[in-house]
């Protein structure tokens, strides 16, 4: 007996088999033919400079494009006085993780490329990646661990994109 099927393709209709047809996919579907986007966030920790590092070894491996996230903070009411300089700072932030990531690609040229680009956008950080993710149609989305307290007990941003359950996640320690 050979490992050869003689069996035509089949297809599942209502839980049952029928012969000569081979079963398709509906719709869109992530990860069927490998990554083609994987989405990293990115706020200047340590964490998620390791992220970042670990979703471009990813990227490259994988041929994906490497898309790059700062959601910068939105103000709260303690500090809606601030707004302007808040909001400058962040954009300060956004400008020297892009210049900081320029530098990194710059050093590693010769020897790999990522396709990568970088975002950023306003709001909070999960729904921003949230929001990225899903208009990215990511793959896959990695980010570092929460280095602060106070996430253990309202969630950090990572558990958050974990639980949503609508992308594979990694999270850098």
């Amino acid at each position: 007996m050979s490992n050869e099927s003689d069996a035509e393709d089949v297809e599942a209709v209502g839980g049952a088999e029928k012969p000569g047809a081979a079963a398709v996919p509906a719709g869109f579907e992530l990860g069927t033919d490998g990554p083609k986007v994987i989405l990293a966030g990115l706020d200047g920790s340590d964490s998620s400079w390791r992220a970042t590092a670990y979703a471009a070894g990813l990227a490259r491996r994988q041929g994906a494009t490497l898309a790059v996230a700062y959601v910068q903070p939105v103000l709260g009411a303690a500090t809606a006085l601030a707004g302007a300089v808040v909001e400058e700072t962040t954009q300060e932030i956004a400008d020297e993780l892009l210049s900081a990531l320029r530098e990194a690609e710059h050093h590693v040229k010769e020897v790999w490329r990522v396709e990568w680009r970088f975002l950023t956008m306003r709001g909070d950080p999960y729904t921003g990646l949230a929001k990225l993710a899903d208009e990215l149609r990511a793959d896959a989305v990695v980010v570092g661990a929460s280095e602060q307290a106070g996430h253990r007990v309202i969630g950090s941003v990572a558990v958050r994109l974990v639980k949503a359950g609508r992308w594979p996640v990694t999270v850098v320690p």
